[in-house]
């Protein structure tokens, strides 16, 4: 299979137009990396984990993809998503899962760093409203779920470890945990190559 052809599939596959031009994958066939066939590889692998459904994938790819300011990704996923069974609601909350971590991961992440240099900033309160976080439509794993993968491709350390532990004692095994986070990987990557 060509280059050229994985690239079609792999849009295909996204239900993406083929015929859809992105700089970064066309150099891609045009220096004849095999990149791109991992990507594609990784990316089917992933979402077919058998520690995660279906909609589960799509909805922790469509956060990721909105957290990465993607919206034709998300648009695909969140299509995905409702094949898969995911209600409005559900994908209307994947979606906000990641404008809330986009807050919390900045804060958190703040307080982290400053921690050492001073430790007033630990006692003050947030003052931010995370209602999202009490009643989720998307239940609480799934929800701390799609929290710690947000997480991770934000880089915010307290927030990886707070959800981690959040989504075990909801229910996940380490090995739904581990895919969780090499999807998130992996389509954060592709937003990348889809630049």
């Amino acid at each position: 299979m060509s280059l050229n052809e994985t690239k079609i599939d792999l849009l295909k596959d996204l239900g993406i137009d083929e015929n859809s031009l992105f700089p970064v994958v066309e150099k891609m066939v045009e220096g004849e990396t095999k990149y791109l066939r991992d990507l594609r590889v990784n990316l089917k692998n992933a979402l077919n984990s058998e520690n995660l459904n279906l909609k589960e994938a799509y909805l922790i790819s469509l956060a990721v993809a909105v957290n990465e300011r993607s919206s034709m990704l998300a648009e695909a996923f969140s299509n995905h998503a409702k094949t898969n069974g995911a209600t409005n609601a559900e994908v209307a909350e994947a979606s906000a899962c990641a404008s809330a971590l986009a807050v919390n991961n900045v804060f958190y992440r703040f307080k982290h760093f400053i921690k050492s240099s001073n430790e007033n900033y630990q006692s003050m309160p947030a003052g931010i409203k995370m209602n999202i976080m009490l009643n989720p439509v998307l239940g609480k794993e799934l929800f701390e779920l799609i929290s710690l993968a947000v997480s991770a491709v934000n880089g915010c350390e307290s927030c990886v470890n707070s959800h981690e532990e959040s989504v075990r004692k909801y229910g996940a095994a380490e090995a739904k945990i581990y895919d969780t986070i090499r999807l998130a990987s992996i389509v954060r990557g592709l937003v990348v190559a889809l630049n």
